[in-house]
């Protein structure tokens, strides 16, 4: 059957045109990464992540696996496997959405409006509902030590070599600082 693979060839193609950078693994079409940027007027604004995403044969009949490969703090993401518990993905999938949907709709709407009552995080999801204003704080802390532009190579690249050398010194001192951070097991 080809309608499923001229469809994830459109999806991936409508993607790729969008505004999200699309790293493809391999030579198929079927699992690829997306940078990925926190929404606006959240915690996780200025925050980038890259987003695995794998398509199954079944595609858009079956809904893609997600998973975010930089650590975020979140009630509905696995810490360790950067799992997502997300309905829409997961149960209620139609082949009416795309992968647009998934990146423009539905990963900013989880970042927005965590579930803490079907946590993947129960730290999170705990901390959350006891003191919101530490678990922001704890999500621009994950932000700052996980999801810089330049820790996922959206930045360095996009970036003109003039203004790469107006960064350097800045980008050399937050990234010592962050390895001193990194020390805890």
């Amino acid at each position: 059957m080809s309608s499923p693979s001229k469809r994830r060839e459109m999806d991936l193609m409508k993607l790729m045109m969008s505004d999200y950078k699309v790293e493809m693994i391999n030579d198929g079409m079927q699992e690829f990464y997306v940078h990925f940027h926190g929404p606006s007027e959240s915690p996780y604004q200025g925050g980038v992540w890259k987003v695995r995403v794998e398509l199954p044969d079944a595609y858009p009949y079956k809904s893609p696996s997600i998973g975010f490969i930089n650590k975020i703090y979140h009630p509905n993401v696995d810490e360790m496997s950067g799992s997502v518990c997300l309905d829409v993905i997961n149960q209620t999938w139609s082949p009416m959405f795309d992968l647009v949907n998934v990146f423009e709709v539905f990963l900013p709407q989880l970042l927005l409006y965590p579930n803490p009552s079907d946590p993947l995080n129960g730290e999170a999801a705990a901390l959350m509902m006891r003191d919101r204003p530490t678990y922001e704080q704890r999500v621009k802390e994950y932000c700052e030590k996980y999801a810089k532009p330049e820790d996922i190579g959206a930045a360095t690249e996009e970036k003109s070599s003039d203004e790469d050398e107006e960064l350097t010194e800045d980008e050399y001192d937050s990234s010592d600082e962050q390895v001193a951070g990194k020390a805890d097991p």
